[in-house]
Parts: structure tokens; sequence; C-alpha cells
């Protein structure tokens, strides 16, 4: 144990002294760029120094940082759309960093060149293979299902990303399952971002600053899941002034505060604010009301979220913000799901370090947060889950001119418990303990025309004895100023493991699990050496400017899974009761190892320009997964999340004189997705007594006799929502908004979820119209 804790601390010993070898002699500035009136970090705006090629962007906390330059005088400029232009005259000496801060103050001219300045600017300097990032602004144009926008309605619409839809609050990213997609709220562990309703995730949306949205490929300082990664930053709150929301619809409620604590009162001063969101559904109650003739028992879906934030910002741009949460979410005997539920609980901190004179950005997290769920079915198996532990960390950035260097340490330690009893009766009752420390680097270089981003990880597993090495790669090439080639690709595992059912049609509930021992000793005729879930993604795309306001990317992707951990199904011997001989370890093992692919092409064609936003978006995908059956015989199968094809259609526009009227509409088209059908039913007896059982006077179960997984499909799923707001402005600071949609136009009736012993049909939301009002001061 002496010997782990002396390593770690040599590491990052090592970590914080070894930029002091790299400073140039050159000049250097560096700084901070702020909206002037919230004191929000003005993120992506451009500083560069007129008249020569030293610039760079700033970060989410606002931060830039401009080296390797001549000393001299030079006129230091900051742009950012919507904002006035900042221009002041500097004088840099060899040898010196100069800090500034700057604050924007918002533009009465929209200038488009601007624009289109920003985005060519990013799409040159960055690599941005299969990352799609999303601000507030961006998911408050497309239709806000319920009156309340929401990050769980714009990420159905992200190319590669599949929702089960209206109901089951789960996501499947290019072929990988939930438990494989990572979700960090402020650098803390989310085990569930979606409640039992889709149309709606724990985040409130106006208190989010930024989300990077990873389909794959993503680079070393993510690690610990193998298919993708969800990275959510909320912001630290106004620190100018009190400011906030208050809104209600149809289906719930929300407020969101922000202000300051300690107002910043001038440039050279620190400060402090804070943020708080809560949000409720009352559906099960208003849909008695407004959406009787859907269920007149109501739509059970309740839930609760509450997020707060109170950040201490130093005078040099150094900050630490302290954050918790508390999520719930309830489905009251619906139908044939029953009661389901989870709650959801954590808190933590993190930090930005500015140091003296140094090249180098340090930031920091500790949290904990735990998730516990349960599901008690009519039809299914009663199962429960919890997981609980912490996650922390330190990243390392140095820049170095437009090149910059990025380099860290990750741990993590969790206990996870999970009880379920099959379908033959067999219990599965497992609780663990997992620790796992994560080190990595990556490096972006700027070649003439080409960004190349090499990174590495390595993952140890204490507590399987495993480490995981997982080299990174992420190219892009700009063949002209319009036209761009990239790839990314690596390696990647994960510990975490689902327990979900995969008799289930649609899946709510999700249990976690990590490494489990109980594994078949060979698969595919090689021994098994590895606890791991493991994957490699390789993803090859292009992006083309066709006019000023005119895009398309295009992507396509391959993710090989060479080994998965799932839940036995087809176990009938309890290993511990003495087996029959020759029973195979497909019969007696509470979980199989299975291998897959997945692959597919991802198009986006869009739009904007003025008053006018329009996004195609089209997905074609392929997964497959492989097991062995008792024989020992491969056998191929397409898991229930397997869409082939997927169409999103985003039509959004503003008018008026003020810009008070606001349309937008969403078409969605996905064929069916994989399900196992049922071949008939027998009495199914226990012998709860053993040999000493009357099996003439027990009174049996109900026993279900499957086809084989997945070999049946449902019906194609599309659906039509609109959306239309007026904005009605009170003061300078105070508007209303009154929203008006309705979900499913054309009445589709798209198939939720079939009771495996009535074959009753329960379907997704039907026409709903929803009415929302929502004020902001």
């Amino acid at each position: 144990m002496t010997l782990k804790y002396n390593w770690l601390l040599t590491l990052v010993l090592g970590f914080l002294i070894f930029p002091s070898f790299l400073l140039a002699q050159q000049a250097t500035v560096r700084g901070f760029v702020y909206e002037e009136e919230s004191g929000e970090p003005a993120m992506f705006s451009n500083i560069f120094l007129e008249g020569t090629t030293f610039g760079a962007s700033s970060d989410i906390n606002g931060y830039f940082l401009i080296n390797k330059i001549p000393p001299g005088s030079y006129t230091l400029m900051v742009t950012y759309l919507g904002f006035d232009t900042i221009s002041v005259p500097i004088l840099l000496e060899a040898n010196k960093m100069v800090a500034k801060k700057f604050y924007l103050n918002k533009s009465s001219v929209e200038l488009e060149t601007v624009t289109i300045s920003g985005e060519r600017i990013a799409a040159r300097t960055e690599t941005r293979t299969s990352v799609v990032k999303i601000s507030p602004k961006q998911i408050k144009q497309i239709p806000s299902i319920g009156g309340q926008a929401d990050i769980a309605q714009y990420l159905q619409v992200v190319p590669g990303v599949v929702f089960t839809g209206d109901q089951g609050g789960q996501f499947y990213v290019r072929g990988g399952s939930p438990i494989q997609n990572k979700v960090m709220l402020d650098g803390m562990m989310i085990y569930n971002p979606f409640h039992s309703i889709g149309l709606f995730s724990v985040f409130e949306t106006d208190l989010i600053r930024t989300a990077d949205i990873y389909t794959g490929g993503f680079n070393a300082e993510h690690g610990g899941r193998i298919s993708s990664v969800m990275d959510i930053t909320m912001k630290d709150g106004n620190k100018k002034r009190f400011a906030g929301s208050i809104g209600a619809s149809t289906f719930g409620a929300r407020v969101a505060l922000e202000g300051p604590l300690v107002k910043q009162k001038s440039p050279s001063s620190g400060s402090s604010s804070f943020v708080l969101s809560v949000k409720n559904s009352y559906l099960e109650q208003s849909s008695k009301l407004f959406y009787d003739y859907i269920d007149e028992d109501g739509l059970p879906f309740n839930f609760m979220d509450v997020y707060g934030k109170v950040s201490i910002n130093a005078a040099n741009g150094s900050k630490v913000s302290f954050f918790g949460f508390n999520f719930t979410d309830n489905v009251n005997n619906y139908k044939s799901i029953s009661d389901f539920g989870w709650t959801s609980w954590g808190g933590g901190a993190n930090f930005v370090v500015i140091p003296g004179n140094s090249p180098v950005l340090i930031e920091g997290r500790f949290a904990y947060s735990e998730y516990n769920s349960q599901i008690n079915s009519t039809t299914l198996n009663d199962r429960s889950s919890s997981i609980g532990g912490f996650n922390g960390g330190l990243d390392f950035t140095y820049f170095n001119g437009k090149n910059e260097l990025k380099y860290g340490l990750e741990v993590e330690g969790y206990k996870t418990e999970y009880i379920l009893t099959n379908f033959v009766g067999s219990k599965i009752d497992q609780t663990e303990n997992t620790t796992q420390i994560g080190a990595y680097a990556k490096y972006k270089a700027i070649i003439g025309k080409f960004i190349i981003e090499p990174g590495f990880r390595v993952q140890w597993y204490a507590s399987l004895a495993e480490i995981s090495p997982e080299p990174r790669l992420a190219v892009k090439y700009n063949v002209t100023n319009n036209f761009r080639l990239k790839f990314a690709g690596g390696f990647y595992s994960q510990n975490l493991i689902s327990a979900t059912s995969d008799r289930d049609v649609v899946n709510l509930f999700s249990g976690f699990l990590s490494g489990p021992e109980n594994l078949p000793s060979t698969f595919d005729g090689e021994d098994v050496t590895s606890k791991l879930q493991k994957s490699r993604h390789a993803i090859l795309g292009a992006e083309f400017d066709l006019s000023r306001n005119l895009s398309l990317n295009v992507e396509g992707y391959y993710k090989y899974f060479p080994q998965l951990t799932n839940i036995n199904r087809f176990k009938i011997y309890d290993e511990n009761n003495k087996p029959p001989e020759g029973a195979s370890d497909v019969e007696t093992k509470d979980f199989i190892i299975e291998k897959g692919q997945a692959y597919g092409l991802d198009l986006v064609l869009k739009y904007d320009y003025k008053k006018v936003y329009v996004w195609l978006v089209y997905s074609l995908g392929y997964v497959e997964r492989q097991y062995e059956d008792k024989y020992g015989t491969l056998i191929t199968y397409n898991p229930h999340f397997d869409r082939r094809h997927n169409v999103n259609m985003i039509f959004s526009y503003v008018t008026g004189e003020k810009k008070q009227w606001e349309f937008s509409a969403r078409w969605n088209f996905g064929t069916g997705f994989p399900f196992t059908q049922v071949q008939g039913f027998y009495e199914h007896l226990t012998f709860p007594s053993g040999i000493n059982s009357d099996y003439i006077t027990e009174n049996g179960q109900l026993g279900v006799i499957y086809d084989d997984i997945f070999k049946g499909r449902l019906p194609t799923y599309h659906r039509l929502d609109i959306d239309m707001k007026r904005n009605f402005f009170l003061a300078a600071n105070t508007k209303l908004v009154v929203d008006l949609s309705i979900t499913n136009v054309y009445n589709r009736k798209n198939i939720f979820y079939v009771d495996l012993v009535t074959s009753d049909i329960i379907y997704q939301l039907p026409f709903m119209p929803s009415f929302g009002l929502n004020l902001y001061f």
C-alpha cells in the first residue's frame, strides 16, 4: 500500500515539475474573457494579435494563453459573436508574462462576418471528430416538448444517437449501450441522466454552460467507458446581479436562480456566486385533467431534480466550486411495467488554478455520487441495483505556441450491489468493490495543414489487478479552407457491466455490476484472461463548407468489441449446489462473454442564415453481438438497440420586429427495434420442498417459452413535433415566453411495450398538446 501511494505522489510531482523544463524564452500574454452583463466566461471567443498569426480561443472557463511571441508592441483583439470587439495596445517584453481580463458588452449590431470567421477558425484549428458541442441556445432551437426545452430532446437529433422512444429514458450511441456511456456533471459521475419519460433529463437547461457529446474516438483525457462520453459543465452564476427563470407547463414546473454572494467590485477583485435549480413533473396529476384520453388513470411519470452550486473566484481567475444534487424518478403501476423508480444524489468540488508565471493551467475535481433503482413487475422478475462511489482527478494543460500538451490523473472507486431472480428461478446476488486509476497524456500539434493529437492512457484496475494500455489518435487535414478530412480512433476499456434483461421489449431498468468473477473460463476457443470489457474505435470523416451558410459533415465509424460481459440468460443450475456432471459454463455461470461490432455512417447537413435554421441528420447503423451456446457454437444476434435507419429533420424560424415569434418543427423516423418473441406458455413447477414436493397439488407458475432472442422487429417509429413561442419583452432584463407545442401531430401509434402474457400493446405518447409559461428576469 505504501508503495502505491509513493508511486502516485512521485507521478503528481513529476506532472507539476515537467512544464518548467519546457518554458520558452519569448513573451507571453494570458488572461480571461467574460461577458460584462453576467460575469460568465465568454467561451470560444477569439483572441489574437492584429496583423500576426498569433492567437488563441478561450476555453470553457474563458481562459486563453498566447506564448512564443517576439517582444514588441502589438494590438490585442478580442472578438465574440454578438458582442462588441475589444482592441487594446499591448507591450510584450522578453521572458515576461502579461495577464489581462476582458469584459465584453453585447452589440446592438449583428455582424454576420464574425459568425463565419468564428466557425471557420474552429473548423481549421480543432479535430472535432465524433464530437458535438451543445449550448442552451441550440437546445432551444428545436421543439420544446411539454413547454420545457431539455438536452434529452436535443440528443435525439445528434448523429449516431438512438433513443428507445418517448418513454424509456435510455440512449444508445453508435452501438454502445447506456452502461458504456460516461456522463459527467461538473466532473462528477452521473449514473442515469434521463427520466423514465424520455423527454426530460436531470439537467436544467438554463444553467448549462456547455455540453460536449463524444460519440466515439474520444482522446486520452476520458477513460473507463468503451463507447461514448457526455461531459456537461454548469454555469457558476451571475456575478453582477440576481437573475433567473420560473416556468410551468402542463407537464411540470421549474425554477432556476443565480446571482452574486459577494459582488465583483472591480476587475482586480474577487467574487462569489451561486446557482440553484429545482424542477419536477406533476404529469401524474395533470394528465388526468388534460390527457385523460391517453389513460384515464393518468400518466404516472414523476420526477424531482434539485441542483446547487457555489463558486468562489479569485482576482487572477483561479476559482473553486462546490456543488450537489438530488434526482428522483418514479413510475407508479403503469400497465405491465408496474412500479419502477430510482434515486440519485451526490456532491463534490472542482477548481481551476492559474500558477504565477507558468504557462500551465491546473484543474482538479473530487466528488461522490450514488444511484439506487428497483423494479417490481407483474410480468417480469423483480430486480434492484445500487452503485455508489467517488471520483477525483487532476489535469494539467501546458500551452506551447499553437500547440498544447495535456496530461493528468484520475481515480475512481465504487461499490455495486445487484439482486435478480432470473426466469428459471435462479437467484443472482452480487456485491463488489472496485478501484481504478488512470494516467494520460495527449499532445495537440499544428503542422502546416495538419492537426495531430496523439494520446495515451494507462488504466489500472486495482481490484482486478489488470492494466489496460490505451493509445488514442485524432488527425485533421485542411485540404482547403472549405474542405477538411479527419480521423479519430483508439483502444478503450471498462469495468462496469449492465445486467439489463434481454427479455424486455423496452428496458426501463438497468442494473450496475463491476468486474464479476463468475465468468466462463474459455470463449471462442480461447482462454478468458481478462475480466474487462474492451473496444476499439475508428472514425473517418469529411467536412464540406458548401456555402457561407451551408455545411455538410460526413462520418463513417467502426467499433469492435472483442470482449463484452452480459448477464447469463441461459443459466439453469446453481454452481454452489453441485450441478450435474458435464454441465457447461453457459448453464452454471452468472455471466457470459460476448463479442460484437458496430458500424455505420452519419450525415449532417446544416443551414443557418439569419432567421432560418435547418438541420438534416441521417444515420445508417449496424450492431451485432455473438455469444456461445452450451455446445460452444457462436450465435450471432442483433441487440434490442439495433436501429438500421434513423432520420431527423429540424426547422426553426424567428420572425417579428423584435424577433418575438419563434417557430420550430422536428420530424423523426426510425426503423423498428429487435425484440424477443414468445412461442408459448407452460406451467412451471418450482418444487419448493425438493423431492418432498407434491407436483400433483402444487400450484405452478406461468412459464414462458421464448423464440431465439431478438429475431422479431417492432414496426417503424415516426413522429412530428411542432412548437410556437411568443416573447413578451417586459423590461431590459425581463421577458415572458409563452410556449405552445404539440407532440405527435398526426397521432402515430408507435409501440412502447407488449405485455408478454396478454399480448396487450401499450403505445408511446399519442397526439399531445402542451402549454407553458416561462418568466426570465
